[in-house]
């Protein structure tokens, strides 16, 4: 069958499974990391548990990718899955999917610090005495993500985050120095 410009339909749909796949690959690479970080926030550094909600979170991206609307950054809405992923893993820590899938790309490998890591802990640890509300946004914040970004994604005024922002700092750094 050959559509209107020459091109037949099943050409069109490989085409877009391989620029699908392109896009996945290009998220995957830019924005592991940070969703790795932003898991291993929710998990106070259990590094297995943050690998298996991330894994998850691109899991669901790769099933979902072909919905995203574009009505908000492609960050925000990976940041909204990798949230909700979290939440549900803490809610219901023996429930897990699996799905089969093609092999994700290789993740980029970060230089091992142990005297940052300490720090990284005790930081982790004090980021889960926050509400469910300031581990999302301190997290994202960590992340140098844009106020109006982090702002879309907790469903907050920009300027109501700025003041949450700021008490979320003063309540860190009580804790770090106890």
């Amino acid at each position: 069958m050959i559509s209107q410009n020459g091109i037949s339909i099943k050409s069109k749909k490989i085409f877009s499974k391989v620029a699908d796949q392109q896009l996945f690959t290009r998220i995957y690479e830019e924005h592991y990391a940070a969703i790795f970080r932003l898991c291993i926030g929710y998990f106070s550094g259990e590094e297995s548990l943050a690998a298996d909600a991330t894994q998850e979170v691109f899991m669901k991206v790769w099933q979902h990718l072909s919905k995203f609307r574009a009505e908000a950054k492609i960050s925000t809405w990976l940041y909204r899955i990798a949230v909700n992923t979290c939440l549900t893993y803490l809610r219901k820590a023996s429930v897990k999917k699996e799905i089969k899938t093609d092999q994700l790309p290789e993740m980029a490998a970060e230089a091992y610090n142990p005297v940052m890591e300490e720090r990284l802990k005790k930081m982790y640890g004090c980021i889960q005495q926050l509400d469910e509300t300031g581990k999302v946004i301190i997290l994202m914040v960590l992340e140098g993500l844009e106020y109006s970004a982090i702002a879309e994604v907790v469903g907050l005024r920009e300027e109501t985050l700025r003041v949450r922002i700021h008490r979320i700092k003063q309540q860190l750094s009580n804790c770090v120095q106890i």
